[in-house]
């Protein structure tokens, strides 16, 4: 009986799927006013577009089909498909907080990074995963991990350094591979 594999929780949003892409995109597309993808360290989108738009990612990302086609992030393929020598592989996804993300984020999973299983594809409220380690962007989601946290840079939590960071999918092999 080979040894038990060590386990990951990987979040999507910011971490595997480039969100802030989209909605810059959808911003510049509805506005036609540039939205520079730099945004501040600490801040959220919404801390970069005008009051009147100020909760229009809201509408965005309650749109059925906003999280269909959301870019992949770089190397995330790749340096997931080498953990899955090492680890268990599991996606974990906030997905209820969206309803409208259910379906989507399924689909883009399956046609993005069709070697994980849908065994190991979790959609919920809280993450409250026993695993080994969780890669997220959302330092919310460490509270009451045991494991070892490993923080996704995003521009909203730049500024957070109580956590070890990953600001690569490169980095993240580097630290588990």
């Amino acid at each position: 009986m080979s040894p038990k594999k060590p386990k990951i929780a990987v979040d999507m949003d910011e971490v595997i799927a480039d969100a802030l892409y989209k909605f810059v995109s959808l911003y510049n597309r509805d506005y036609n006013v540039p939205l520079d993808l730099e945004i501040l360290p600490g801040n959220e989108i919404h801390h970069h577009v005008p009051e009147h738009a100020n909760m229009k990612w809201f509408e965005y990302i309650n749109e059925k089909g906003f999280f269909r086609d959301l870019p992949v992030i770089g190397g995330s393929q790749e340096v997931l498909k080498a953990l899955q020598e090492k680890y268990e592989v599991y996606i974990v996804s906030a997905a209820l907080e969206f309803r409208n993300s259910l379906e989507d984020k399924y689909d883009w999973l399956a046609e993005n990074f069709p070697f994980i299983p849908w065994t190991h594809i979790m959609f919920c409220g809280e993450k409250i995963v026993n695993t080994d380690i969780i890669i997220d962007d959302r330092i919310k989601n460490f509270i009451d991990f045991n494991g070892r946290k490993l923080l996704f840079t995003s521009p909203h939590n730049q500024l957070i350094t109580q956590y070890e960071r990953v600001n690569t999918w490169h980095e993240v092999g580097i630290k588990l591979l």
